[in-house]
């Protein structure tokens, strides 16, 4: 009991500064980002947009422009031009695997989702957007609707705080059955992202689609992050000793040496998964890859390309 407390403690201490973490990715990124179609959105982005032509040239930087040699135009912080909506999965299996001593290199999928999405907030703060957050699990945990304030933005990061640290023991999640009710709330166009594992406790691909479909509903522009431990998940790289397999959400188990379904497993997984990618394309949803292994590069580069589409 005593390593399971200090597990926690250690988890909470490291999503305390859910916001200097988000502010570390996002710099990281930037960074990295002079040898990518991006290198215009530079560390002037905070209060600053670039110039596209035929806008009104009367908030051009020009001071800017002398040392940069392009043209950007100020922003005011009463100036909004996207709204978006964050979704988290909240359910027991978002909360795979469990983490130990905390450690952005060694990120569950429910921490993944969390630090992805303060990294966009971080993003959105410094483009004076309005931000707004619903959870669901086997419930609908949370809704913020899409706000610009500095203590909105605080808010959206406890919450988002609170969701890593507490355990979770939903044993059913619908999500076609709270994204339309999330639908039903945002009412103006918006860019809504969702960070899901997809792993239904029912699986109806028709009623979860039907949901997806529903969010675009208003034009908005839905992005589809798919969250999974690709190593474990996936690939199911476990090595061949008897283990139990346990199912999080409705504690069904079953004792197997990994070597005997692991190839039927792969099969079945990257069927379900191309599945996904077809269906998100049949109803122009962008399906983005989220493998908790990786670095949030493919989350913020998704960010800024759909943002240049959005208008």
């Amino acid at each position: 009991m005593g390593i399971n407390i200090q597990q926690e403690l250690n988890k909470a201490e490291g999503f305390k500064n859910l916001d200097l973490l988000a502010k570390q990715v996002v710099e990281g990124f930037i960074a990295g980002m002079h040898k990518s179609p991006f290198h215009g959105f530079s560390a002037e982005f905070a209060e600053h947009k670039i110039y596209n032509q035929g806008e009104s040239t009367r908030h051009i930087d020009w001071k800017l422009f002398a040392k940069t040699d392009k043209l950007y135009t100020k922003r005011y912080d009463d100036e909004t031009n996207l709204r978006c909506h964050i979704i988290i999965d909240n359910s027991a299996s978002m909360h795979y695997p469990e983490m130990g001593s905390f450690s952005i290199d060694r990120l569950n999928k429910i921490a993944f989702s969390a630090l992805a999405s303060a990294s966009l907030m971080y993003l959105l703060k410094k483009q004076r957007d309005a931000i707004g957050l619903s959870v669901y699990s086997d419930a609908y945990d949370f809704y913020a609707p899409e706000k610009g304030s500095e203590r909105h933005h605080q808010m959206l990061l406890s919450q988002l705080s609170n969701m890593v640290v507490s355990k979770q023991n939903s044993k059913e999640t619908d999500t076609y059955k709270y994204l339309h009710e999330i639908a039903e709330k945002i009412h103006k166009r918006s860019m809504i992202f969702l960070f899901t594992d997809m792993f239904q406790t029912t699986v109806e691909d028709t009623k979860l689609f039907e949901a997806l479909r529903h969010l675009k509903y208003n034009k908005h522009e839905v992005i589809l992050f798919h969250v999974f431990d690709k190593e474990k998940e996936f690939a199911f790289n476990f090595d061949n000793t008897p283990k139990r397999f346990v199912d999080v959400e409705t504690g069904d188990s079953i004792n197997l040496y990994a070597d005997t379904i692991r190839e039927n497993y792969k099969v079945a997984v990257n069927n379900y998964f191309e599945s996904l990618r077809l269906k998100c394309g049949q109803y122009k949803i962008n399906y983005v890859e989220a493998d908790i292994n990786k670095d949030f590069n493919s989350i913020l580069t998704t960010y800024l390309i759909e943002r240049q589409k959005f208008s």
